[in-house]
């Protein structure tokens, strides 16, 4: 399958049309390969490490979900580092770069889908919809009632974040129904709680939120930004096989950009 194919398919399932209006999902450097045969390295971001592996695998499109160019450029320079460099070396080494975000976040097996189906979710619906059944976010009822300590360490074994913080709940609490969002949900806290859900999953999340939220009944349960997006990205990986790509790996360079001083032998 030539790239130009992918891409076509994948906008199909995902498009681009239907992003944030402060996003910028689709190409962000096309240096002409949309006519090869597609070997892609699927990343959570695209960075420098990132490009340096697709260059030793030989791979020239980078198939990132968060994109690399938010807002307009003004100019393009090495001494910028990762952005300019990254753009410089994609051109000179045929490598394209394609984001698919917040177009990504709504779909079935999209971010909140699959972290969704990694707690087994049932009767899951969106958390807040948007179109044709999709939409952001997902809720839905466990298998079967869980203390908050056994849903904290299912999540623990799922995700293996480097830190997982919850607001004040007592781990003996039982929970049923539960509400989850890959990246930086703290903005459907109201939402999560509407949606009569005991415990919401997301990440980056302040400390006035998980009072908020505490104070709304919601445990809220932050797994951080890269544990609780790179599910999909590998999901990614075997739809795109599936689709008939024959070359399509998951980034072993991919990174989360938080690291602990330590790591506690609890949350």
């Amino acid at each position: 399958m030539v790239i130009a194919d992918l891409v076509a398919w994948f906008e199909t399932w995902s498009d681009p049309a239907w992003q944030e209006n402060w996003d910028n999902c689709g190409w962000q450097v096309e240096p002409g390969v949309l006519n090869q045969p597609a070997r892609v390295l699927v990343c959570l971001t695209p960075t420098l490490a990132v490009l340096q592996e697709a260059l030793v695998l030989e791979a020239n499109l980078i198939f990132a979900h968060h994109p690399l160019i938010f807002t307009p450029l003004k100019s393009l320079q090495v001494k910028d580092g990762g952005g300019g460099k990254m753009i410089g070396l994609a051109f000179q080494h045929q490598i394209g770069i394609y984001s698919a975000h917040t177009n990504f976040d709504q779909v079935t097996d999209g971010t909140a889908h699959v972290l969704a189906q990694l707690l087994a979710l049932q009767e899951m619906q969106p958390l807040v919809p948007t179109h044709n059944g999709q939409g952001y976010g997902r809720v839905g009822h466990l298998p079967f009632a869980l203390t908050l300590r056994a849903l904290l360490d299912q999540i623990q074994v799922q995700l293996q974040p480097t830190q997982l913080c919850y607001s004040p709940a007592l781990e003996t609490q039982v929970i049923q129904k539960v509400a989850v969002l890959g990246g930086s949900g703290a903005s459907y806290i109201t939402a999560a709680v509407n949606a009569g859900a005991e415990a919401y999953l997301t990440s980056d999340c302040k400390f006035h939120q998980f009072q908020a939220s505490r104070d709304q009944g919601l445990v809220l349960i932050d797994a951080g930004h890269y544990a609780t997006e790179r599910p999909a990205c590998e999901r990614l990986v075997q739809k795109l096989i599936t689709w008939g790509v024959e070359w399509a790996k998951l980034a072993q360079s991919d990174e989360d950009f938080r690291q602990l001083h330590y790591a506690p032998e609890r949350y």
